[in-house]
């Protein structure tokens, strides 16, 4: 990886190409270890290292241009600094443009493990025998991935800033599917430690998921049902929710936490919108986080309260609208947690009379963007919970619902895990039982 000192020294260098009055520059260099298996066996094994700078040069006048490249050479790094200029020079002046931040005061973060970075393949294949083990002895068949990356990461301006992190990361996730392809179990770990990972509980979740789904899956009409969200599916919701906090489209009459359409600039900041027990933040100091210094924009990452015992705290203020509105900018909704309680999965399954106990969802697109209502799928394992058992494996549903309403109907929590949603990434989310969540139809995924 790049030494702090390579990283300036980079970053100086493709400075001193530029030629414009403002110009942008971030480094990625990343090594990682990982192995690919399918059909009981490793099919992929491999090391591979990643280096990338992007540059985004800006005229006086405001327009920008950006360009990338792995190779860095002197005559490379000036190429791509003269195709960033090039592009510039004719694009349109970006009206909502601000000016570069000046040098920062970045925190520190503990989330590189030496342990972890320095792993090769004699430290995953364990985990991966564990798993294809538990596939040969349930009579399954069994495909995944595992991983671990140590990535240097640093930023750069003309105007004087500067910041050099290295973190760590691993993740492992695996699926299971019985010899008639009618049933399905997943299951997914990470972690910026290596040592959190653990193959055979991994296996052995995934693998009794599947074998529970082998009997004929019950047909069940669609409709509001409770339901038992697990980690990787609350993790998604409150991604989604996070992501949509946004002062702008709140002021603009856009978002759930715009009043009225016709009352430009109302929100809901300050008012409770969710039960006691909701809180969510970002955390970027959480060491099982791989989180950077600095967010987007570059501004210092910091611990911010979005929603506090159900309150909503504050707003995603970028920093064009800050400036507009004379607020104080604020990094964006990134290394999300949801805080828990002190419940466990078969607390909330022993706590419902009827519910349905939802592995994951899948393939989550929105529907209408001012009450966030989304869209997906539920997949690789839905369960019948009946007078706190688990009974039966039930059909997959479409559902249409907003993450707001979720977290409104929330009646408990487990401890928050970290788990990576599908499609918002990683955050720390419990599992969490949630009344009349709506399913809309029947879906044939398995």
């Amino acid at each position: 990886m790049l030494s702090k000192q390579d990283a300036k020294n980079l970053i100086d260098k493709l400075i001193g190409f530029s030629t414009l009055p403002e110009c942008e520059v971030s480094v990625y260099n990343s090594e990682d270890v990982f192995i690919r298996f399918a059909n009981n066996g490793i099919t992929t094994s491999g090391y591979r290292v990643t280096q990338q700078v992007s540059i985004t040069s800006v005229t006086a006048d405001k327009r920008s241009g950006n360009s990338s490249v792995s190779e860095f050479s002197d005559d490379a790094l000036r190429r791509a600094v003269e195709t960033a200029e090039q592009l510039a020079k004719i694009s349109h002046a970006d009206p909502e443009h601000v000016d570069p931040l000046g040098p920062q005061e970045y925190p520190v973060l503990q989330n590189f493990d030496s342990a972890t970075g320095s792993a090769r393949g004699d430290v995953l294949i364990p985990h991966v025998k564990a798993i294809i083990d538990q596939a040969k002895t349930s009579q399954l068949t069994t495909a995944g991935f595992i991983t671990r990356s140590a990535t240097a990461a640093a930023v750069g301006n003309k105007a004087g800033l500067f910041g050099y992190h290295t973190y760590t990361d691993s993740g492992l996730s695996n699926t299971m599917r019985n010899t008639g392809g009618t049933s399905s179990g997943w299951s997914s770990q990470s972690s910026s430690q290596i040592k959190d990972l653990n193959g055979e509980a991994a296996a052995r979740i995934s693998a009794e998921k599947c074998l529970r789904g082998t009997i004929a899956r019950k047909k069940l009409d669609p409709g509001p049902y409770t339901v038992i969200l697990e980690p990787a599916a609350v993790a998604d919701v409150v991604g989604f929710l996070a992501f949509s906090m946004d002062a702008r489209s709140a002021e603009q009459g856009q978002s759930f936490l715009s009043k009225k359409a016709d009352k430009a600039g109302e929100t809901h900041l300050g008012e409770k919108m969710f039960p006691e027990f909701i809180t969510i933040r970002s955390d970027p100091f959480n060491t099982k986080l791989a989180a950077t210094p600095w967010s987007n924009s570059l501004l210092p990452n910091q611990k911010i309260d979005w929603v506090d015992h159900g309150v909503v705290k504050n707003l995603f203020w970028d920093r064009y609208w800050a400036q507009k509105a004379g607020k104080k900018p604020t990094p964006f909704p990134n290394n999300l947690v949801l805080d828990g309680q002190d419940h466990s999965v078969d607390d909330l399954i022993k706590s419902a009379d009827r519910a349905l106990l939802i592995t994951r969802l899948w393939y989550i697109r929105v529907l209408q963007p001012q009450t966030l209502q989304l869209t997906g799928t539920t997949r690789d394992g839905v369960f019948l919970v009946e007078k706190g058992k688990v009974t039966e494996p039930v059909t997959n549903f479409r559902w249409n619902e907003s993450p707001v309403r979720i977290l409104q109907n929330a009646k408990m929590l487990t401890q928050p895990a970290r788990v990576d949603g599908s499609e918002t990434g990683s955050s720390f989310a419990p599992a969490m039982l949630v009344a009349d969540f709506p399913f809309s139809s029947i879906s044939d995924a398995i």
